[in-house]
């Protein structure tokens, strides 16, 4: 059944979803020079998503959207297991919002492009200066009513557990004093680990899994870090036993 799967991967999976990340990126990068950038630049992009998970036959399940309010602006928060990490989010999550995401990703052909018209956040490390205009575009986003989804550990674990959180998406949260959301993902790293880029993906399930927001409870230093905590702590105890416990991952 495992090398079926692959050859189905192959001949049927593959040529479909190059067609479709082609046709998606395209769409994303008209729309958005046309109008309604918040449209063209999440839509397109979910049913990507959804059709990705689909025609490679993974099975998903969504538990706590009812958690979330229909007009309220989040900071969602998540482990970062594999690449279909962003599948499950983007697809399902139902939510419109924009990706803060790694600076290098911009140079991925044709996809980089779309994220960039589509007004997605690229982190750039590059100097104080660069840092700060990051901050400012998520700030202004956020401000607009637009949600944020934000990994985090920043970079993808190499073993399927939680590495350590930055600050800067609770940082935000502290300062607009916006709810952050945790998201615990599981069964990515099962799908598609880091090591295995460019491979045949594991038929396994996924599960994204919506947290309770937490609400502010007052602002600065000690009220970040206490949210920090508290996010940190609900992601690790949602993820399946074998990945919880900090292991510490060296990209970080």
């Amino acid at each position: 059944m495992k090398y079926l799967y692959r050859l189905y991967q192959l001949i049927v999976a593959l040529p479909i979803f190059l067609v479709a990340s082609i046709v998606t990126s395209l769409t994303t990068m008209i729309g958005c020079r046309l109008g309604n950038g918040h449209f063209w630049g999440y839509y397109p992009g979910k049913w990507w998503s959804r059709l990705t998970t689909f025609i490679l036959l993974l099975p998903v399940k969504v538990e706590g959207r009812e958690h979330l309010r229909k007009d309220e602006s989040y900071v969602f928060v998540s482990n970062h297991q594999g690449a279909f990490d962003i599948f499950l989010i983007y697809g399902f999550l139902n939510r419109n919002f924009k990706w803060m995401m790694k600076r290098s990703l911009r140079n991925v052909p044709l996809v980089g492009a779309a994220c960039h018209y589509a007004h997605h956040i690229f982190v750039d490390k590059r100097g104080p200066s660069k840092i700060r205009e990051t901050y400012d575009h998520a700030r202004d986003t956020l401000r607009e009513g637009m949600s944020l989804v934000v990994f985090p550990e920043g970079a993808r674990s190499f073993t399927g557990h939680m590495g350590v959180f930055r600050r800067g998406a609770f940082m935000l949260a502290d300062e607009l004093q916006l709810p952050v959301v945790p998201l615990t993902i599981n069964g990515s790293f099962d799908v598609l680990p880091r090591m295995r880029d460019g491979h045949f993906v594991d038929w396994h399930p996924l599960k994204l899994t919506i947290h309770a927001p937490i609400y502010p409870q007052g602002k600065g230093l000690e009220y970040e870090r206490k949210t920090m905590d508290e996010a940190y702590q609900t992601i690790m105890a949602d993820l399946d036993k074998k990945y919880q416990g900090y292991v510490e991952n060296p990209d970080q």
